[in-house]
């Protein structure tokens, strides 16, 4: 299957490099290319792209609104936004994954990796290394939290073990990692996360790390690595 691709972008040159990289992948299709955040959520209805590579910074509407724009209209809901941004540290990133963005990747990516990236947020994946998932972690602890669904009862309907299981996905580990530890299939593993999901209204595993922390269920040590609320 075919990989439809949005591009939106407020430089050409960068637009043109993007298109190129991708067009030339046998497994995938530039369908539009666009400058503004405006434009980027015209493209996302009309032509709903598998995936939108989505620069966080954009004049008229920026990265994050027109995100939050299509993802919250169930009709483009299905769309997976890869947010592209200059540094690692960019002060939206975590409001990007807040809208529901599958992750990021820096502009200077390798075009191997870029490839990489849409293939695995267009499968269903979030694109969020544990190295970024720290940083993010470490950026939002010092921010207030602006969600007012973010509560600890938020969590009741999870059981025992789909909490331990969040807080496995929230420290970035992949579901390998994640079978590996509680030694159970990966196929189960599949399905709790499945179920987190469901339960709380996320938009994939992104988002999952978002409400872990948001929260309060678990939170960085003094060493910057994750945490449960007990310390433990």
């Amino acid at each position: 299957m075919t990989i439809r691709v949005v591009i939106a972008d407020d430089q050409v040159l960068v637009r043109a490099g993007f298109s190129v990289l991708v067009n030339a992948a046998t497994d995938m299709d530039v369908v539009a290319e666009v400058g503004t955040g405006p434009d980027a959520v015209a493209a996302g209805r009309r032509h709903l792209p598998d995936v939108i590579l989505m620069d966080i910074r954009m004049p008229a509407m920026d990265g994050i609104e027109a995100t939050r724009q299509l993802l919250g209209d169930p009709a483009t809901t299905s769309i997976r936004i890869l947010m592209l941004t200059t540094f690692d540290l960019d002060s939206y990133v975590f409001g990007a994954l807040k809208a529901g963005a599958s992750g990021f990747l820096l502009k200077d990516t390798p075009p191997e990796l870029l490839l990489a990236g849409i293939r695995t947020v267009a499968a269903g994946d979030a694109l969020l290394a544990p190295s970024v998932t720290r940083r993010l972690i470490r950026d939002f602890v010092n921010r207030p939290a602006t969600d007012h669904r973010a509560l600890p009862a938020l969590l009741d309907s999870l059981t025992a073990r789909e909490k331990e299981i969040l807080l496995h996905v929230a420290s970035g580990q992949s579901n390998t990692d994640i079978a590996g530890q509680l030694d159970i299939s990966i196929a189960t593993v599949k399905t709790h996360v499945s179920r987190l999901l469901t339960k709380l209204d996320a938009h994939d595993r992104a988002q999952l790390v978002v409400i872990a922390y948001e929260t309060g269920l678990i939170q960085p040590s003094s060493r910057g690595q994750p945490a449960d609320r007990h310390g433990q």
